[in-house]
């Protein structure tokens, strides 16, 4: 993909996101029951980073184990809504690709349904490296991952595959913009599980776990990770 044009989707899904926050946020005001497992990497005493942390909704599922926790999103609307659910965390805007923390100084980042969101597999590494600079030796990152699989999804990604063929589009390959109702269309890239623990090793991770995880009635699927500095 085009730099230039990969900077511009970047800079479009903040804006996406600062458009639909309040929606964006009514749609999650509490942790979805297949993002539990969450709580299980949270030990006492943890230095947490939640990387994309939207309206800060993963504290309320963490607060319990007395962990030290930082939320991080590149959407201003989304951290004043943060900042107003729970106004003693420590809630900055900040950008993924250039975090501002020093090396070394996490045990743990944790990264729900944001990768998707990084175009090129250029910023996609220099986003996993980056979380590998602020992860202490042996540190941990829990990240998920949309695993597409509804024929809506499936339909938007054969669109958006059959528009590049033609060179109608500037992504790359499973690649696709997904419509927010009227208000937008949000770009994704589809994962598969395979995909996703290659870019993680590529990036210098180790991984530990890689596998799907459900709700109950299976209408939400995640391809989850779990990989060591």
């Amino acid at each position: 993909m085009d730099k230039k044009y990969a900077e511009y989707l970047l800079e479009k899904t903040r804006q996406d996101y600062n458009q639909i926050a309040d929606d964006f946020s009514r749609t999650r005001t509490y942790v979805w029951e297949e993002l539990g497992f969450f709580r299980e990497y949270a030990l006492r005493g943890d230095k947490i980073l939640d990387l994309g942390c939207g309206n800060g909704r993963l504290y309320e599922l963490l607060k319990e184990n007395s962990v030290d926790y930082y939320g991080i999103d590149n959407s201003e609307k989304l951290i004043e809504i943060a900042k107003i659910r729970y106004p003693k965390v420590k809630f900055l805007v900040a950008d993924a690709l250039n975090l501002p923390f020093p090396d070394s100084f996490f045990d743990k980042v944790f990264s729900i349904a944001v990768l998707h969101h990084i175009p090129s597999e250029e910023l996609r590494l220099k986003f996993l490296e980056e979380i590998k600079r602020v992860l202490k030796p042996e540190g941990f990152l829990i990240i998920t991952l949309w695993k597409f699989h509804a024929f809506k999804d499936l339909c938007l990604i054969s669109k958006y595959a059959i528009l590049k063929l033609f060179g109608k589009s500037k992504m790359d390959w499973k690649d696709f913009f997904e419509p927010w109702g009227k208000k937008t269309e949000r770009y994704y890239h589809y994962f598969s599980k395979k995909e996703s623990a290659c870019l993680l090793e590529k990036a210098g991770f180790k991984i530990k776990k890689c596998d799907i995880v459900r709700n109950r009635r299976g209408n939400r699927q995640n391809i989850y990770l779990i990989a060591e500095k």
